[in-house]
């Protein structure tokens, strides 16, 4: 009777939908801003680092990639400590570790030092940031989560169309040393979106909610299995702990993998223009400002096309993953004919198109996701989602760079991201046939078997 009890009061304790979740919306929204915001705003660093150091593109990009993928890799661990110590301190934590890696890479007198803070310092804070906030967000809202999640979702665009000019303008003022010293200061504000994460029942214990079902289930399950004996019962409740807290039965899920090779094909493609962008323009003898501009078009139409195309996914006028098939199709073709612009105002068109269709992919990949392995198993399946994607985040940008390298043109790294995404459509192609060969077979079954 006193377990029931616990879990009922655990269970009533319903998402607010509005009230002090609107601050956790905030929070979020500056998260996301200053985290993959500052990443895709990185490219107006990529020329400066690249003369003083006098090396290559693929050496610079390396930087990128690492806190990308670092991004990816640990967020199973900023979840996992969330929920151990708690969201606000390891959040604060986070916001903390970025800025001390972004000012000490202000100090970096070789590339292995930006790799080590810039790269994996920050990245490993952006992670500790990022995950336990979006969890924090799925908390507070249920009737209103998809509102909750556009909302916060568009920090990264907005500070995106910010952050360029100003880091522009700060570079040509003190240098890229100083202004990365800025913005290590800057993501000291991480600390405070940290200190908006309340927990949703703060008067009840310390712990959060997740934690309390956990040990709920574990002492039921430990009472259900008294009369076992004592190795096969902590063999039990290990086994139920870490299915808790890591589905590791989803790498036999086929569909899933088959959406997570998606997922890998895809970061090839996508972090790599971000980057490149600014050079490229650059290269074409695009006056610096107006290049940075060309990161804020792409970021207001990525905007755009993140409201817009989540609000048509909402109107099930066709499926999930017909949609993210034609908008993944749509960006790779978009990237590869980059290299066909030349100037400012093509270069502004490309932006704009490119920002949109991104903004329609980024808007559903992860409601196709839920659709594959379900909602219940949703938590586990997107860390290891992104555990598995880390390797695209990882080897896309310096793949990209070392094309550039071998062709002597920033182009070629445009060519290569399209051709990626063109291949992460083939495995979405596959996962739709999967899923409608087994709808089929449901079909041919007789329904008292089916019943």
């Amino acid at each position: 009777m006193e377990l029931q009890e616990k879990r009922r009061k655990v269970l009533t304790t319903s998402p607010s939908d509005g009230g002090y979740g609107w601050f956790i919306v905030l929070s979020t929204f500056f998260v996301f801003g200053l985290t993959f915001g500052i990443i895709k705003s990185f490219g107006v660093f990529f020329i400066e680092i690249h003369h003083y150091f006098a090396t290559t593109a693929t050496a610079i990009s390396w930087i990128t990639s690492i806190s990308v993928a670092t991004v990816h890799f640990g967020a199973p661990f900023g979840s996992a400590l969330s929920a151990y110590f708690g969201h606000r301190p390891v959040v604060m934590a986070g916001g903390l570790l970025s800025s001390i890696g972004m000012v000490a890479g202000s100090y970096s007198q070789d590339l292995l030092q930006l790799y080590i803070t810039v790269g994996f310092l920050t990245g490993f804070g952006y992670a500790l940031t990022w995950t336990p906030t979006v969890t924090m967000l799925g908390w507070y809202f249920e009737k209103r989560r998809p509102v909750a999640n556009a909302l916060a979702s568009t920090g990264e665009c907005i500070l995106t169309f910010i952050l360029t000019p100003s880091l522009q303008f700060m570079v040509d003022q003190y240098s890229w040393r100083g202004a990365m010293l800025i913005l290590g200061a800057l993501q000291l504000n991480l600390c405070l979106c940290g200190a908006l994460l309340r927990p949703l029942d703060r008067h009840g214990p310390s712990k959060d909610l997740t934690i309390v079902e956990t040990n709920i289930e574990l002492e039921m399950l430990s009472q259900t299995h008294k009369n076992r004996q004592d190795s096969e019962q902590n063999f039990e409740l290990l086994k139920t702990k870490i299915i808790r807290y890591v589905d590791y039965t989803l790498i036999t899920n086929f569909s899933f993998m088959v959406y997570s090779m998606f997922g890998v094909f895809a970061a090839l493609g996508f972090f790599a223009p971000s980057l490149f962008l600014v050079p490229y323009a650059r290269s074409l003898g695009v006056e610096e400002y107006q290049a940075a501009a060309l990161m804020s078009i792409s970021a207001v139409l990525d905007l755009s096309g993140r409201l817009f195309f989540g609000w048509v996914a909402n109107l099930r006028l066709l499926e999930t993953i017909h949609q993210l098939i034609i908008t993944v199709i749509l960006l790779g073709i978009v990237l590869l004919l980059c290299p066909l612009a030349t100037t400012f105002t093509q270069l502004a068109l490309f932006s704009a198109g490119y920002g949109l269709v991104f903004g329609a992919t980024v808007a559903i990949h992860i409601t196709v996701l839920a659709e594959v392995v379900g909602v219940e198993r949703l938590g586990s399946a997107l860390g290891f989602f992104m555990l598995i994607r880390s390797s695209g985040g990882l080897l896309g940008p310096p793949l990209a760079g070392l094309f550039i390298d071998k062709m002597n043109d920033y182009g070629a790294g445009f060519l290569m991201a399209g051709v990626a995404l063109i291949i992460s459509a083939l495995f979405l192609l596959l996962l739709h046939h999967m899923n409608k060969k087994g709808k089929q077979k449901g079909k041919d079954i007789p329904l008292e078997v089916r019943n």
